[in-house]
């Protein structure tokens, strides 16, 4: 699993990668639970169910990458389908390949589970 991620910075850098991901995961969520309200059309409620399940793996940090990509995945379907806003989406999808690619940085629980870890050996 560490293979699906470059690397895990700490300090400014692993800041910087959590306010993109509690940023985007927010956008997201708050995005595609709008799709679920009753005044709404339901065509792509499955991109949007996809999009709230990536926006909560993002939002804690964990298989970042797989729900970063879910997540413009559903972007894209619900652009193509839906008719979204093109800015937002394009917007939306762009940040969550970045992430998909840096990875979650050190606080995640990603981080927690398939980071660098210090092996003291002993004697």
């Amino acid at each position: 699993m560490q293979r699906l991620f470059s690397i895990f910075p700490n300090g400014w850098p692993g800041g910087g990668l959590l306010v993109l991901r509690l940023a985007s995961s927010g956008f997201l969520l708050t995005q595609s639970a709008a799709r679920f309200l009753p005044a709404t059309q339901l065509d792509g409620i499955t991109p949007s169910i996809v999009g709230v399940a990536a926006g909560l793996l993002m939002l804690i940090g964990l298989w970042t990458p797989v729900g970063c990509l879910l997540a413009a995945m559903a972007q894209l379907w619900l652009l193509i389908i839906a008719g979204i806003a093109p800015q937002s989406a394009i917007l939306l999808i762009s940040i969550c390949v970045a992430l998909a690619m840096l990875g979650p940085g050190s606080w995640s629980i990603d981080s927690v589970l398939y980071g660098r870890q210090r092996l003291d050996i002993s004697e």
